[in-house]
């Protein structure tokens, strides 16, 4: 995009500056007292609490975070994976954030695009950006359940295929104008459209998760932005130069999720844990401070693993990390 989509100038609005966002549930249900809690009442593990889901949203927002992001399991597999994500049904759950918050990005991380009617996909992303006033990324994934895809009527196989044709449809839906999809046979005369129209002109910004089964190439061309996994600073080095050379220099931003167990003791030494790190207030801003210089526009935090309330968590790292990488509040 030429001109940087709004949504996306909240996460990434310099080179070089970072913004800080979370993952919902925001809950604790991975941390190992509350996991032998659970048990002990027959809850399953993977099902998280979420009666005070609302409440630390509006917190969230009202603290500064830059984004909300939801993840889309559209089967609890509670064998084979044994994570229900978010629970709610992603656009139903984004829809109810666009009501309760004003400056957050609502973000998808991400819609298993194959899964779904890509016209239908396009029609809910365009409702939640409106109700929100611009506020909509979507990040979209190929998906990683095989056992999901026949219960949807969906060959696994060519999910990468089904990923290329749902972007484009999702592009032509979002574009003035009735809709137009060649390959779709459709009768110029009657002008069907898909309403409403997203906010901005240049539509809904698409942050493409992982490799989507397709090149690098067809990523940076196609997408708005990168959401890859995390990765510990040398590997995330060697992902964010080989981005910025496809996407000449940046100019498309980098996201990346992060699993945080925020320590009480602020000063408390950095230790990796799976898919993040376990660290005091003081190491985080270095790290993250890091992972800026290296190219990172944006960090979801998912505090799922953490001992302490949740809110105690946001509360610190309002006070704490969140000065050193402010969001960027826009009209």
């Amino acid at each position: 995009m030429a001109i940087p989509h709004p949504a996306l100038a909240r996460l990434a609005p310099a080179a070089g500056r970072l913004t800080l966002g979370l993952e919902l549930p925001l809950d604790n249900d991975w941390d190992p007292a509350r996991q032998r809690a659970d048990r002990e009442a027959g809850r399953p593990f993977g099902v998280p609490d979420l009666t005070g889901q609302t409440r630390l949203a509006r917190l969230a927002d009202r603290l500064g975070f830059a984004a909300l992001w939801l993840r889309d399991v559209p089967l609890y597999d509670p064998v084979g994976f044994g994570d229900a994500g978010s629970v709610h049904e992603t656009f139903t759950h984004l829809g109810h954030l666009a009501a309760v918050t004003d400056h957050v990005v609502l973000g998808t991380g991400a819609v298993v695009l194959p899964l779904r009617e890509p016209l239908l996909v396009a029609k809910a992303a365009a409702t939640v950006d409106v109700l929100s006033g611009g506020r909509m990324l979507l990040g979209l994934a190929s998906g990683d359940r095989p056992v999901e895809y026949p219960l949807f009527g969906r060959d696994f196989q060519r999910r990468g295929a089904a990923f290329r044709e749902g972007v484009e449809t999702l592009r032509a839906a979002w574009r003035a104008g009735p809709l137009e999809l060649p390959r779709a046979g459709l009768d110029a005369d009657r002008q069907l459209d898909v309403l409403p129209k997203p906010v901005h002109p240049a539509g809904i910004p698409i942050a493409v998760a992982g490799g989507a089964q397709q090149t690098p190439e067809w990523i940076a061309e196609h997408a708005d932005a990168s959401l890859n996994y995390p990765r510990d600073l040398g590997a995330l080095r060697l992902r964010t130069r080989e981005w910025q050379r496809l996407v000449t220099g940046g100019a498309k931003p980098y996201l990346t999720p992060m699993v945080l167990h925020l320590r009480e003791d602020p000063g408390a030494p950095p230790r990796p844990i799976r898919l993040g790190l376990s660290t005091g207030s003081r190491a985080l801003v270095d790290h993250l401070g890091r992972m800026a210089g290296l190219g990172v526009s944006h960090v979801s935090f998912n505090l799922r693993p953490s001992e302490r309330p949740v809110e105690e968590v946001l509360r610190e790292l309002a006070e704490d990390v969140l000065p050193h990488f402010p969001r960027q509040d826009l009209p």
